[in-house]
């Protein structure tokens, strides 16, 4: 069973605590693994790739054939059936269609001394998407991560996705193409982390990467980070559910469940004003596992990581929604804009009954990858923000300069930096 806290209990705060500040997830220290295959990676590129492939995908690959040719991809799009197409396009004109209205506004003004100041942003040159190959196949994913990156004008993305036992997922590459990547590179793990990053004879360096993987994928990144960009280190995935009695339980069930078969560690939680409807749902969520393909996995999740908290009133759910900072939160109830405007931490938040968050996995148009671990607290989900940067633009003529500098070489010297200094001071003597 999931863990139950009943908000007017004596000892909820403590409890509640301990369950937020609880950790989740594989706790296996593979950073130094990890550090020798970069760096192997890094010294021999695509030898060491063919190495890492034969060893952890079972696939005997050349220099010639680490790539995905066009060739290859158009066999595998004909094997997916036209129905599928058809929805995998629908959900690719959805997110073009959101991510597009992303204004990216241009700053160019004079201020009161006569300095003109302003911004602008460019798009980054390349970018790596890491897509997960074996059992877990995201043509979502694919979606999710090259569109926002095609809409802000990069001109070049390169997909790394492993294909174990040497299988390809033909909707993976179906996605790819539709969504625009330039270069599909069959290897996975740190190792592509790493060619991504550094580069290697066959892959060139990108700027940044994105895109899920496990632990090895994570911890690739972190060590990365600095050489590359990266988008996230991503924990295992979390739903919050608020919900009130006017619900059918299995639906929330359900929902609840969306997330917990992802993953073991993955978190569900339910937040009502209603102990009958608790105990609803915690039924229904039996029964609802019952017929899961991923029983177990759910099951693992639910009863591990899971959590039903009771609440006297749902005023009392924002603040506990901004504890939790969710990386999805679903608020099922009569009026949700009345709880969403309270709430000030969560990846995406899903408003209404008829608002699940697999709609949002898929076709809602918004990005799914979103922050986990509470990190919602301070970060956002991918967006055309991340494949772009802004450049601060300074014009200044002698007599703006005039207005502004001696404060400059005062601020400089009182730094000890005397170069700062005579490099304003020296153009204010004329």
């Amino acid at each position: 069973m999931p863990l139950r806290l009943d908000a007017r209990s004596p000892g909820f705060a403590g409890e509640f605590e301990a369950f937020v500040s609880a950790r989740r997830g594989a706790h296996a220290d593979v950073a130094g693994a990890v550090a020798a295959i970069v760096a192997d990676t890094r010294a021999r590129g695509d030898a060491a790739l063919i190495d890492y492939t034969e060893r952890f995908d079972r696939v005997r690959l050349t220099p010639e054939t680490l790539r995905i040719g066009a060739d290859e991809i158009a066999v595998a799009k004909a094997q997916v059936d036209a129905e599928t197409l058809a929805a995998l396009d629908l959900a690719a004109r959805r997110i073009e269609a959101f991510h597009a209205k992303t204004e990216l506004p241009a700053l160019n003004y004079v201020d009161e001394t006569g300095i003109g100041l302003g911004a602008r942003w460019t798009p980054i040159d390349a970018v790596g998407i890491y897509v997960p190959g074996g059992l877990a196949n995201y043509p979502s994913s694919v979606l999710m991560n090259a569109i926002p990156a095609k809409v802000a004008g990069v001109g070049r993305i390169a997909m790394a996705v492993p294909t174990p036992d040497g299988v390809l997922n033909p909707l993976v590459l179906a996605a790819a193409e539709r969504a625009g990547v330039t270069e599909i590179w069959r290897v996975g793990g740190a190792q592509a982390v790493a060619a991504l990053a550094y580069g290697t004879a066959s892959i060139r360096a990108v700027d940044k990467i994105t895109g899920p993987g496990n632990a090895y994928v994570a911890e690739a990144k972190r060590q990365v980070f600095g050489a590359v960009g990266i988008d996230m280190i991503a924990g295992p995935s979390e739903i919050l559910v608020v919900a009130d009695a006017g619900n059918d339980p299995e639906w929330i069930a359900v929902d609840l469940l969306s997330q917990a078969e992802h993953d073991p560690h993955a978190q569900s939680v339910l937040i009502t004003d209603d102990s009958a409807f608790a105990d609803a749902v915690t039924a229904a969520v039996d029964r609802v596992l019952a017929r899961l393909p991923k029983a177990e996995i759910a099951g693992t999740s639910w009863r591990g990581q899971g959590g039903v908290i009771v609440v006297g009133s749902l005023d009392d759910a924002p603040a506990l929604v901004d504890r939790l900072a969710p990386e999805h939160l679903e608020l099922a109830v009569a009026d949700p804009d009345r709880i969403a405007d309270r709430v000030r931490h969560a990846g995406a938040i899903f408003l209404g009954r008829h608002a699940p968050e697999a709609v949002g996995d898929y076709v809602a148009g918004p990005n799914h990858v979103l922050p986990t671990a509470r990190s919602a607290r301070f970060a956002s989900g991918l967006s055309v923000f991340d494949f772009v940067k802004r450049t601060t633009l300074v014009r200044c003529d002698a007599a703006g300069l005039a207005k502004v500098g001696p404060a400059a070489v005062r601020l400089a010297r009182a730094e000890g930096l005397e170069a700062h200094a005579l490099s304003i001071a020296q153009r204010l003597k004329g």
